[in-house]
């Protein structure tokens, strides 16, 4: 455990100075904080993947699956006795790449549906979200069927060969449409 915390911080320092990684490197780091995370649950703790391949190269904000996931361990995993499931999956859907991180928790509370009190890791990757993608960009929350919580982020769908935005200027990709991520 020791070794694979000292594993992701080095991750964590590597390129302080880039904001958007592959999202292969991205699961990379995310599966290094699961291993962690499995050692603290074992068997309590099953975590399932589906991104398909051909989505690793797409550009994602450094350290963006790493507090939903951990909020979906500290909310919807810690506090139940029977072992839960976390979902991280990526898709390419109306021009964006959309992300969800599914937990069979206990989901939103009775008669919040729809809004969550969020604490600092969701309000900063919603900041950091609207800083890099402008409008361009999603962070929603919703009932996962069959219980739990769906987190579901859609962003441009680029890679480092696409153009790069000029500096000051989100990247504002056409065909992306953030407000299909609520349907």
């Amino acid at each position: 455990m020791v070794i694979r915390l000292s594993e992701l911080l080095r991750a964590s320092l590597e390129r302080p100075d880039t904001h958007e990684i592959p999202l292969g490197q991205e699961l990379g780091f995310l599966h290094r904080y699961l291993e962690i995370e499995q050692a603290r649950f074992g068997e309590r703790l099953s975590v399932e993947f589906h991104v398909p391949v051909e989505l690793e190269d797409v550009l994602v904000p450094a350290l963006l699956l790493q507090p939903i996931v951990e909020n979906a361990i500290r909310h919807g995993i810690e506090e139940r006795e029977e072992a839960g499931c976390i979902q991280v999956a990526a898709a390419r859907v109306e021009g964006c790449l959309e992300l969800q991180v599914v937990d069979n928790g206990p989901g939103l509370p009775p008669g919040r549906t729809g809004f969550v009190r969020e604490g600092i890791g969701l309000s900063n990757t919603r900041s950091r979200l609207r800083h890099l993608y402008g409008d361009c960009q999603s962070l929603d929350l919703s009932a996962a069927p069959g219980g739990g919580l769906c987190v579901r982020i859609r962003l441009p769908c680029r890679t480092a060969q696409d153009p790069v935005p000029s500096p000051g200027h989100p990247a504002v990709i056409v065909g992306c449409n953030p407000s299909a991520a609520t349907a």
